[in-house]
């Protein structure tokens, strides 16, 4: 099983990324996906997840600004990121629940992704 993140970098303030979670080896559609990100210093904290049935999760600091959709015909998870802010610095992971739906906890997912380094500059 592999999990492979892209799509991060530098940004200013302000800005957009979006990041892609490309997906091998499992049969992607009966697997809840997650991204988490973990900032320097900073224990890794869920951001989003989505459930085989297309159930969105956000946390609360990410509603309204980043959306998370899924494309099983491509194997793959997307994170839509607007309106960054520095506090979104982190590196980015994606993780993978064989599970219909969440709640999505670090310690409960199947498979990791190595993350995406994401820098909001102020």
């Amino acid at each position: 099983v592999q999990l492979q993140a892209s799509g991060g970098g530098l940004v200013q303030a302000g800005g957009s990324l979006r990041l892609s979670c490309a997906a091998s080896g499992l049969t992607f559609s009966r697997y809840t996906v997650g991204w988490f990100r973990q900032a320097p210093g900073k224990e890794r904290e869920f951001v989003a997840g989505i459930s085989v049935s297309v159930i969105r999760y956000y946390a609360d600091s990410v509603k309204g600004r980043f959306t998370i959709s899924r494309d099983n015909a491509e194997n793959t998870v997307y994170l839509q990121m607007n309106s960054l802010e520095p506090e979104d610095t982190a590196v980015y992971y994606c993780a993978a629940l064989f599970r219909v739906s969440g709640p999505l906890r670090s310690d409960d997912m199947h498979y990791w992704g190595k993350g995406t380094q994401v820098t909001v500059s102020s």
